[in-house]
């Protein structure tokens, strides 16, 4: 199992626990929701830093290998599939182009 899962999953249960401890003990639900975001966010935050780590090097790893698609990349591959070139020049003739025809525009 991936690490990033294995952690949110070990992060979801824990303020679940909490949570749940803290309805049954009566605690409001709006307190009872926040006590269990800030438990677990410190109890993950000192307990589980060895599983954080692994999944920063497991983001940094999918990264390097490219699995991970940058904006640039998703702009280069939409204007591939437009069938045209991204130079800013033309996207700049293209927005004057639109507002000429909507100012046309009855």
């Amino acid at each position: 199992m991936s690490p990033w899962i294995r952690y949110s999953l070990i992060r979801l249960s824990l303020f679940a626990v909490v949570l749940a401890a803290g309805l049954l003990l009566n605690v409001p639900p709006l307190w009872a929701t926040i006590a269990a975001a800030i438990i677990g966010l410190c109890v993950s935050y000192i307990f589980f830093g060895k599983l954080r780590n692994q999944v920063a090097l497991d983001l940094a790893a999918r990264r390097q290998r490219g699995s991970v698609n940058t904006d640039s990349d998703e702009d280069a591959q939409l204007d591939e599939a437009e069938g045209r070139d991204a130079e800013p020049r033309d996207i700049e003739q293209r927005d004057v182009e639109q507002r000429d025809e909507r100012d046309a525009r009855p």
